[in-house]
């Protein structure tokens, strides 16, 4: 059987859910006058899939936030990310490392949704992270031709891809916390939660902490919406601990998969990540499992 389109958004983020679409899509089953809520949109890649008529994306990063805002006004394009990457591209694969850092500083200074969209598809990685004064500091990747055009297509389809969505759903992107995002919601919306993973390392634009993840819970229960809660469940060195203590009510599916820490196939490293939800879960996924949530 041949497998669901994932559509990809066209930013890279840490811990995208690309893989777990499929499962989360199959979990989730939502009506045309729902509300999605995403108080953690990340990348916005499970919400892209979904594809709610009515949805609200909110981030602490105000870069990404800007850049879907901008496409939503069309002050950003298809058209117009096209001509400023093959600008870009050209000069990167002229000027190297010179370049990244021309961009990077400028970004730092002004702002500029674009130049965030290069910085994330050209330096290491793909990481999105910044220092304490909010500057964005990851390093170049080094590949001067990175931009190549088959590369700024590929970037160019996801762009226009989200530019239709916009113009087809009704979307609204905030920047601001997870506590005023849930606030948004009544017993008519359906929460998804992406948080960064507790006691484990991240970089995203904020850190965590279990008092913030126990917050995330008491906001979550007090909404009275449906929520699903996306997590680790273990790894080949240890389990996370606060599914058998502050999320032990939810029920649970479980799918395991490889990352990828560097490029070398022994840096092949085993996961099991968890969606928990406070509905009972109707899905049985491969290799995972469901208990019923004792609060319904």
């Amino acid at each position: 059987m041949k497998s669901e389109k994932v559509y990809i958004p066209p930013f890279k983020t840490q811990g995208i859910k690309s893989k777990l679409v499929p499962l989360i899509k199959s979990t989730v089953s939502i009506s045309p006058d729902t509300t999605w809520i995403e108080p953690f949109m990340g990348s916005a890649v499970v919400g892209l899939n979904v594809a709610p008529h009515h949805a609200v994306f909110a981030d602490l990063n105000p870069h990404i936030i800007n850049f879907y805002n901008q496409l939503k006004a069309r002050v950003i394009t298809a058209g117009i990310v096209r001509e400023f990457l093959e600008e870009q591209g050209a000069i990167l694969a002229e000027k190297d490392d010179e370049h990244y850092y021309f961009i990077r500083d400028r970004f730092n200074r002004e702002h500029n949704p674009l130049d965030f969209l290069f910085l994330n598809r050209s330096c290491f990685n793909g990481m999105i992270r910044f220092n304490k004064s909010n500057e964005f500091n990851v390093p170049y990747g080094h590949k001067p031709e990175r931009f190549s055009k088959a590369y700024i297509t590929k970037i160019v389809n996801q762009v226009a891809h989200f530019e239709q969505m916009l113009k087809d759903h009704s979307w609204t992107f905030l920047n601001q916390s997870f506590e005023d995002t849930i606030a948004l919601a009544d017993e008519n919306a359906f929460i998804y939660c992406d948080p960064p993973y507790i006691g484990r390392h991240a970089d995203y634009f904020n850190s965590w902490s279990e008092k913030q993840e126990r917050q995330l819970k008491e906001c979550l229960l007090e909404s009275g919406a449906r929520f699903m809660l996306s997590t680790w469940d273990n790894n080949q060195y240890r389990a996370n601990p606060y599914l058998s203590t502050l999320w032990a009510s939810c029920s649970k599916i479980t799918q395991a998969h490889f990352y990828f820490v560097g490029a070398r196939e022994e840096n092949r490293k085993a996961m099991t990540e968890a969606l928990l939800t406070n509905y009972t879960v109707a899905v049985q996924a491969p290799k995972g499992d469901a208990e019923k949530a004792p609060w319904l």
